[in-house]
């Protein structure tokens, strides 16, 4: 069915992705339940499109129907994984809020020995200081005020804080004066998020940027640069195939494939700058991508990793749409394009 050319090529394709998916899942494990759950919920949004892709590979195509059965069913376990990974995380957050409350009352007995002859009724009381800077801590509480988020209460959370209280205006528009406001007074070491707690009412968490992920290493942007010129050798073939050559073992004919592999390239590509504009424009750092070189249609696409703690979802959701967006546009004029191109006489025609 394939060549040894193209047989090889899918072999090393398929090794790369399970490569990539056991490194992650090498990543996530150090995490416990929460770094498994995220994994999951990654390997089920890539699961439909490789599958497709893969069985394509190997001569199987799945009709409509089946693709949207597909793409369903990873949504309903995208979903639900969610919903575990939301609860993980705040049965997470409540366990560390009690051990570390039971940390300070035992500190606080230990210095106390008197206290154990005092009377039940009288309550102890333990204020719990965020681990933040007083200074910075003051600061931060200044960023809040009557018209934007009234903070009425602080409570401490990993390495920062959390402020509960009333939001008062729109939350994007609050977000992004509070978080001006921030950067205003203490720069660039702490991020400010806006999310919903477990009532559902929205409360703001202040971070340090130390906490933010590592940026890519050297190693990772040496072999994304290998997985691109993989691409661009995959798209050359896949315009070679597309016109009955192989690129490989007719490599004097590359020229006639660079048109339709620079087509390839080029959705590819608006794809990857959709993602990092809006990227820039929430302030959140990507990694390069990793494009998934394949023979038949020139690359799956590309993994890019946020590399930034985003603020809340609607910041993830726009950068997500950004690229399939700047890619369809793309697509859809060089549909245009061809179809005013096409003439009787040419390879491809307007049916």
């Amino acid at each position: 069915m394939f060549t040894a050319s193209e047989t090889s090529i899918i072999s090393l394709t398929v090794l790369v992705a399970l490569g990539i998916l056991g490194w992650g899942f090498y990543r996530a494990r150090r995490f416990g339940k929460l770094g498994i759950l995220a994994w999951l919920q990654s390997v089920v949004l890539m699961a439909p499109w490789l599958l497709f892709f893969g069985l394509f590979a190997t001569g199987i195509y799945i009709n409509l129907a089946g693709v949207l059965l597909l793409l369903v069913g990873s949504t309903v376990i995208y979903v639900y994984l969610g919903n575990r990974l939301r609860a993980a995380g705040q049965d997470a957050v409540l366990r560390a809020k009690a051990t570390e409350r039971l940390n300070s009352s035992n500190s606080q007995t230990a210095e106390s020995p008197d206290a154990a002859v005092k009377p039940t009724s009288e309550k102890l009381k333990i204020e719990v200081v965020p681990p933040i800077p007083e200074e910075d801590l003051n600061a931060i509480r200044g960023i809040f005020g009557i018209d934007t988020f009234f903070a009425t209460e602080t409570i401490p959370y990993q390495e920062g804080a959390i402020f509960k209280g009333n939001l008062r205006g729109e939350p994007d528009t609050v977000y992004d004066r509070l978080n001006t406001s921030l950067q205003e007074r203490l720069g660039a070491r702490y991020r400010l998020f806006l999310v919903e707690n477990a009532e559902g009412k929205p409360v703001f968490i202040v971070l340090p940027s130390s906490n933010d992920p590592r940026p890519s290493s050297l190693s990772q942007k040496i072999f994304a640069a290998v997985l691109f010129v993989g691409t661009i050798a995959t798209s050359l073939e896949t315009g070679g195939l597309l016109q009955g050559f192989d690129v490989f073992t007719a490599p004097t004919r590359y020229q006639e494939a660079i048109p339709i592999a620079l087509g390839i390239l080029a959705v590819l590509v608006s794809h990857e700058i959709g993602h990092r504009v809006l990227a820039q424009r929430y302030q959140v750092r990507l990694s390069p991508p990793f494009f998934l070189p394949t023979l038949q249609i020139g690359a799956f696409g590309a993994i890019t990793k946020i590399e930034s703690l985003l603020p809340n979802r609607k910041v993830l959701f726009d950068i997500a749409l950004a690229g399939p967006a700047a890619g369809g546009i793309v697509s859809l004029l060089m549909l245009l394009a061809g179809l005013i191109l096409s003439h009787p006489g040419s390879l491809f025609q307007v049916p």
